[in-house]
């Protein structure tokens, strides 16, 4: 079993490059067991990329973010 990351402050904050590319990887490739294993490494990107946005700077287009206009 590969070690994951947790959702917390602590953990997120002592994120490595190398721990984001491995979670973008298991994305892309999407072969989970089951959806919320998807929806859980999902969330964890979307955490990580509010808390230390450069590290998940290339793997954007896995959170499909969209600027939305409130004017």
């Amino acid at each position: 079993m590969t070690q994951t990351l947790s959702n917390s402050k602590q953990d997120l904050a002592n994120v490595t490059a190398e721990e984001v590319a491995r979670l973008a990887l298991r994305l892309e490739q999407d072969d989970y067991e089951n959806p919320f294993e998807a929806l859980g490494d999902w969330h964890l990107l979307r955490a990580i990329a509010f808390q230390n946005s450069e590290l998940v700077e290339p793997y954007l287009y896995l959170l499909d973010i969209e600027a939305y206009d409130e004017a």
